[in-house]
């Protein structure tokens, strides 16, 4: 039998039925603390419930587009958004872990700053940004998959420039601190991160610039920096609270 035969022949109702959705992990900063997007279900099952924006793969979609539909269609969020990071976090396909029949979902991470209010549509009654401390109680296993996205993002700043997705296009370092110290939940010694930031090459450079004013004590304007264009970091920057177990 030829391939052209077997796909004829082939019976897809011979295997049970699976369906694929999509989930979005969204992290932004928002009054120095690192929030989550939720949306509240608005039917069942789970209705009522906070849960990561998502839902149903369609026929002629991939994965990605899958996922940017569903942001924008149930929070308004769009991933044109000019500084948005967008990257694939899992796959979650525990036979339980729907109601309604075997689902698989592909997870999605995504991180940017300033990120607009959302604005709830599709099968999402209510869309928030909410603090990561407090997103508990979430539908389906989606307590599982943030904890996931925020694994992935902590470690993610340790080893990659991902920290300057969450700042505008021109920072100061300790604005970038401020990133660590937020997504880490860690205190970090402002000297000995400027000099690890500035030693790693590629990391960040100058711009030549300067800031407006001083900083809130007076004292003189902090050095403006933009992105570099290293996509690893090396050496890295650990967490202080990993630093002794790696080494």
């Amino acid at each position: 039998m030829d391939e052209a035969e077997f796909l004829a022949s082939y019976d897809p109702r011979a295997y049970p039925p699976v369906a694929v959705t999509v989930d979005v992990v969204a992290f932004t900063i928002r009054q120095d603390e690192l929030t989550v997007l939720l949306v509240r279900r608005a039917c069942p099952p789970s209705e009522g419930m906070w849960a990561l924006p998502g839902g149903f793969v369609r026929e002629w979609e991939d994965l990605a587009t899958a996922a940017a539909r569903e942001l924008a269609e149930e929070t308004g969020v769009a991933t044109a958004h000019r500084r948005l990071h967008l990257e694939q976090l899992g796959t979650y396909g525990a036979p339980d872990r729907d109601p309604r029949m075997r689902v698989v979902s592909v997870a999605y991470l995504a991180f940017a700053p300033h990120l607009p209010d959302p604005v709830p549509g599709s099968d999402a009654r209510v869309a928030a940004w909410t603090p990561v401390h407090e997103a508990t109680d979430l539908a389906f296993d989606h307590a599982t998959i943030l904890a996931d996205g925020l694994e992935r993002a902590r470690s993610k700043l340790e080893y990659t420039p991902l920290a300057t997705k969450f700042v505008d296009d021109e920072f100061t370092v300790a604005e970038l601190r401020g990133v660590y110290e937020i997504v880490w939940g860690e205190p970090l010694h402002a000297g000995n991160f400027h000099r690890k930031v500035l030693s790693v090459p590629g990391f960040v450079e100058s711009t030549g610039g300067v800031t407006e004013r001083g900083g809130a004590r007076g004292g003189p304007r902090a050095k403006l920096y933009r992105a570099g264009d290293a996509r690893l970091l090396h050496p890295a920057l650990l967490m202080p609270s990993r630093e002794e177990t790696v080494r």
